[in-house]
């Protein structure tokens, strides 16, 4: 099971990178599917698709590095850094994907630019201490 979870969620990266839209990663998700953010809002299947569809003409050419991909039971993590040509920022994401009976059902997200990585390791400190 675990292999085949990480099979559904590489195959929906690949999908989504290789295609440069949204029409082959739809099927992929569940009629169900909710997509959360740090922010603790929720995006439907159909927003967080819409979302997608926007960002990818801006991300057009940007470069995805698997760096882990581990699954346990019904989830499946993905630790990726992104690039976007030339001179574009670099950044690093951790995905989190449940999958229920085959399909992503649930996903969380984090992204942070890597070149602010080192001003996060503080962050509970006050600013300007």
């Amino acid at each position: 099971m675990t292999t085949d979870n990480k099979s559904i969620v590489r195959r929906a990266l690949a999908e989504l990178i290789e295609t440069g839209g949204t029409d082959s990663l739809e099927p992929l998700l569940s009629r169900d599917f909710v997509h959360h953010r740090p922010d603790s809002t929720s995006s439907t299947k159909a927003e967080w698709l819409a979302a997608v569809e926007a960002a990818l003409t801006p991300l057009t050419g940007m470069t995805v590095e698997i760096q882990h991909l581990l699954a346990d039971g019904d989830h499946v993590v993905v630790h990726s850094r992104r690039k976007l040509p030339g001179a574009g920022p670099e950044i690093a994401v951790v995905d989190i994907w449940r999958i229920d009976e085959g399909l992503i059902a649930e996903g969380w997200e984090l992204i942070e630019p890597v070149a602010q990585a080192a001003a996060h390791l503080t962050w509970w400190e006050a600013a300007g201490r």
